[in-house]
């Protein structure tokens, strides 16, 4: 009977460590770029002129939004942006943008307009409703649209902070925190507890993105 209570706890024990290190609630040591003497490498553009370059903007916008606990809920809404306080991963990409000073849906709105039949997930009939929070369709955009990189993440150089990963069935922003392998942390909103952690090794990743406006566009 001691021994069946003993594993029975043990069990416990053990599941509910997986369980905090899973979901990142286990404090653990971050590691930076220059820990791995790897150059950050910030934007030529300024776009909103705030004194931050692009690739730190979305990032750092993606986090304060995030800082602000966004409940994970799904829906369509008139206009296309859900209430203040809800969202699902993709509305922390526009946000990101947002913060960069660029109107992530207007330029997804027009690409669409302009390229409907490079866009299978609208169906020929395009909804500025929702069209620019769905995953699918920022795929399309972003791989139209921004500079293609590795889906490798043992080639951690090539991921740098504010670059966009799109994972299957989900999206996220590039940290500039990185684990002990030096794969980086993620931005996300998948409805878990930590919305910045090592979690990019757990999802199969479908792109990779720097959004790079230097040509003019």
């Amino acid at each position: 009977m001691i021994c069946c209570v003993f594993f029975a706890l043990s069990a416990a024990v053990a599941s509910s460590l997986y369980a905090l290190y899973y979901f990142n609630l286990l404090p653990g040591k971050i590691y930076k770029a220059e820990d791995f003497g790897i150059k950050t490498i910030k934007s030529d553009n300024d776009f909103d002129k705030d004194g931050i370059d692009d690739y730190t903007d979305i990032m750092q916008s993606a986090r304060a939004y995030l800082k602000t606990k966004p409940k994970y809920k799904s829906g369509y809404y008139e206009g296309g942006y859900p209430p203040e306080g809800e969202g699902v991963c993709t509305d922390v990409i526009w946000q990101a943008f947002k913060g960069a000073g660029y109107s992530l849906k207007d330029m997804v709105d027009k690409d669409i307009e302009e390229n409907t039949e490079f866009y299978p997930g609208v169906n020929n009939n395009p909804d500025k409703n929702i069209d620019f929070r769905r995953v699918r369709n920022l795929l399309v955009f972003f791989e139209r649209n921004a500079v293609s990189l590795t889906l490798d993440i043992s080639e951690i150089a090539e991921w740098q902070p504010g670059d966009i990963v799109v994972l299957e069935g989900h999206i996220a922003i590039v940290s500039d925190k990185r684990n002990k392998l030096g794969i980086p942390y993620i931005l996300h909103n998948g409805g878990q507890p930590v919305m910045e952690e090592n979690a990019l090794s757990r999802y199969e990743i479908v792109g990779h993105y720097r959004w790079d406006t230097s040509d003019g566009e």
